[in-house]
């Protein structure tokens, strides 16, 4: 495991993404700057949080946070780039959107982002750095928001349960009524759907 060596007096970011997996919506990254002298009880990785947890967290990140930057990278350019790339530029994004310029990023993850600034990835980075994690509770919260909203626009797929990802229940949802202009046409249950309807 790669040692955590945190620079001292420096502003750091954490970053984290949410949505590589699912067939539906935009991959989410976050960028974080926790206030040292405002710290946050309870920040761990955002699936091992209870909904309820992660929407306490959610507003206890906005209003004690030094800064933080939601980003995105759309269906179009997931599909365009690949879900990968897609993920590398919307994390860039969330970082240079930040207000206060950070000195030193940590990324959840084996890769790193074109970041202009020293950076380093984090293998469960969302379990070890507080920074990554309020990241991931910051893009989480988003993007389960979002697919509960589209979930009122197109309620027969079940997007507010399944937030876009391949369960059966979605995968039949797709056969029955076909594929949404938020679905990822790159993605092969899609690509399927659509070369066989």
């Amino acid at each position: 495991m790669t040692a955590i060596i945190r620079p001292p007096n420096k502003l750091i970011a954490g970053v984290d993404e949410v949505g590589r997996g699912p067939l539906v919506g935009d991959v989410v990254t976050a960028a974080v700057i926790l206030d040292p002298n405002n710290p946050i009880d309870g920040l761990a990785d955002s699936k091992k949080l209870t909904e309820k947890r992660r929407s306490a967290l959610y507003d206890e990140i906005v209003e004690k946070a030094l800064c933080f930057y939601i980003a995105r990278a759309s269906v179009a350019e997931i599909d365009d780039l690949n879900i990968l790339h897609a993920t590398m530029l919307a994390m860039t994004r969330a970082v240079e959107g930040l207000a206060i310029p950070a000195e030193f990023v940590f990324v959840d993850g084996n890769r790193l982002p074109k970041l202009a600034i020293p950076a380093q990835a984090v293998v469960k980075g969302d379990s070890l750095v507080a920074e990554i994690s309020a990241a991931s509770i910051l893009a989480k919260v988003t993007r389960d928001r979002e697919m509960i909203a589209l979930d009122a626009q197109y309620p027969q797929y079940g997007f507010a349960g399944n937030k876009g990802y391949p369960t059966k229940a979605h995968l039949a949802a797709l056969a029955d009524h076909g594929v949404t202009k938020h679905h990822r046409t790159s993605f092969k249950p899609i690509k399927n759907i659509i070369e066989n309807s």
